[in-house]
């Protein structure tokens, strides 16, 4: 019996004793699911839930009684062994061993599709994220947000959300102009400007850029005039930059669906589109010769030039466009993972959603990610052979490999600074969480080959009243508990339940495979029905976990 069919079967009860006159409720006032929970003591059953104490104060009536009219209707449900009441009106639920054990055939049965749901089904999600400027390689907090990102972009699709990935492509403004200039100097063996970019990237492709000039039959830029030289420094530089950090993100397993181009909000007339459908819904204003946004009407701090006495558009029109231009492609919810630096950009950017009249942290959410730390050696690690001041993707994933990489700056929290111990990246040890999880989906593999071999298959029988010991029961609460995890992680867009879940998962499997609860027969013993379905529950750990590093992007291996 899976979660979602006990939450069904208490439900079922509940409606009865409201039928039966036990409990005077209005039907309508139920919730469609009624969550149970793992109870924190594995002696208070397999399930828990207090929804008697929910439905109390609408009953008029003490909890307790609520749930003992619940229980007497929940112990006929086939598969429940046991309802007791606790406290002020707790349930806590224990199912026989046979409905326990029926997980693991839904789980095999169901596949890659285990743990998929439709909570989130007909939102359409716009979810742009990393957007580093195409002035550098991508820095160690883009690369936190490339692994965060995807995930979150996998498990919101796994709660049925249809999500398109969007990077947006800034190639436009001053930071461009630098830049460009930056390149021009180091083509000439000129000082980089004071404040200009450097690293040996800049030499590398200040030298593409020329070689592809001459190439292409071109002239030297170096030699063309300056406004021209750095024209065309900036528009070769920035195309080889960006193909550059696709190809790094690619290479991370992250791609993406649209790549935005900032420029094109300018030359499309987005931003004038934007400012008329603002100035139509009157929170526009015009004073000291600029065009300002009345975002105090909507909790800003401040009221917002949009275009400056100069004529020139101010860095949030680009903003006001852009968010409009997403809601007009037709997305229900819009996603935007910022740097740590963007905190004072939340109260301006929910009063613009707010303004276009829509709902913030419904239409627009904001995620903001907090610094990462790496750690080598036990010292702080800053320095990149090629970028210079920063360590970058490609710094990270030639440390550790790609797959230690994202799960480790996927693992935590994003909202807080996280600390990454290389050294510890690189360890076959159960101290390295990455090779924790991974190495218990090696093992299931293993056991599923040696079984292969022994001739012990799961289709010639399964008897889930055999998963009768105290490790089976912990392991199997651990598998059915999969579902609820894809789907608050999903809620609450924090991927990294999920990396934590699959420690817990696997560490449940370590023991139970300690336990000697044997998949293969020893000496002359015949294969029996208790070891073909062990393989059952072997290789149901198995898909939950392989399931669950394909939320992380993190390979599952078969061998390590």
């Amino acid at each position: 019996m899976t979660p979602a069919e006990l939450s069904l079967a208490l439900r079922t009860a509940l409606v009865r004793a409201v039928d039966d006159g036990a409990v005077e409720l209005d039907l309508a006032d139920l919730p469609a699911e009624l969550h149970v929970e793992r109870p924190r003591q594995r002696e208070h059953g397999d399930w828990a839930t207090n929804v008697a104490m929910q439905l109390a104060k609408k009953a008029g009536v003490s909890p307790r009684l609520i749930a003992e009219a619940i229980a007497v209707r929940l112990r006929a449900t086939s598969g429940v062994a046991s309802v007791d009441v606790a406290g002020p009106g707790f349930l806590n639920i224990t199912l026989d061993t046979a409905a326990a054990g029926e997980l693991v055939r839904t789980i095999v049965e169901a596949g890659e599709g285990f743990g998929r749901t439709q909570e989130l089904a007909g939102e359409r999600v716009n979810l742009e994220f990393v957007s580093a400027n195409p002035t550098g390689p991508i820095h160690i907090g883009g690369v936190r947000w490339a692994a965060v990102g995807d995930s979150l972009a996998r498990v919101l699709q796994a709660a049925g959300a249809e999500v398109t990935r969007e990077y947006y492509f800034n190639d436009h403004g001053g930071q461009i102009d630098r830049f460009a200039r930056s390149l021009l100097a180091r083509a000439r063996g000129e000082e980089t400007p004071e404040d200009g970019y450097g690293g040996a990237y800049i030499d590398e492709i200040a030298e593409a850029v020329v070689a592809g000039d001459l190439a292409a039959g071109r002239p030297d830029p170096r030699t063309l005039p300056e406004a021209e030289a750095q024209e065309d420094f900036r528009a070769g530089g920035v195309d080889r930059m960006f193909s550059e950090i696709k190809t790094s993100l690619h290479e991370f397993g992250v791609d993406f669906d649209v790549y935005f181009h900032e420029d094109s909000l300018h030359e499309s007339g987005a931003v004038d589109r934007a400012v008329t459908r603002l100035r139509e819904l009157g929170h526009i204003f015009e004073a000291d010769g600029a065009t300002w946004l009345r975002t105090t009407d909507f909790g800003d701090d401040k009221d917002r030039v949009i275009i400056k006495s100069d004529g020139e558009a101010a860095y949030i029109a680009a903003d006001l466009a852009y968010y409009l231009d997403k809601r007009e492609r037709g997305f229900d919810r819009v996603i935007i993972m910022l740097g740590a630096d963007h905190h004072g950009y939340i109260g301006r950017m929910m009063a613009m959603c707010a303004a276009f009249g829509d709902t913030p942290g419904v239409n627009l959410e904001i995620l903001i990610g907090q610094l990462v730390n790496l750690l080598k050696d036990g010292k702080p690690l800053r320095m990149s052979k090629r970028a210079g001041t920063v360590v970058t993707l490609e710094d990270l994933v030639e440390l550790v490999g790609v797959d230690a990489a994202r799960y480790s700056l996927a693992r935590s929290s994003a909202d807080s600074s996280l600390d990454v111990d290389l050294d510890l990246l690189t360890r076959a040890t159960n101290e390295n969480p990455v090779f924790y999880v991974q190495y218990a989906h090696a093992r299931t593999a293993n056991v599923a080959r040696n079984a292969a071999d022994a001739g012990v298959r799961r289709e010639d029988g399964f008897d889930p009243s055999l998963l009768d010991h105290e490790s089976e029961a912990v392991l199997l609460g651990a598998l059915s508990d999969y579902p609820r995890v894809i789907a608050q992680a999903a809620r609450l867009r924090e991927p990294h339940r999920v990396a934590r879940y699959l420690e817990t998962l696997a560490g449940s499997y370590h023991k139970w495979y300690d336990q000697k609860r044997r998949v293969l027969p020893v000496g002359d013993e015949d294969v029996t029905d208790a070891h073909r379905t062990r393989l059952w529950l072997n290789d149901a750990t198995r898909q939950v976990l392989a399931n669950g590093l394909g939320l992380l992007g993190v390979g599952a291996p078969e061998r390590m």
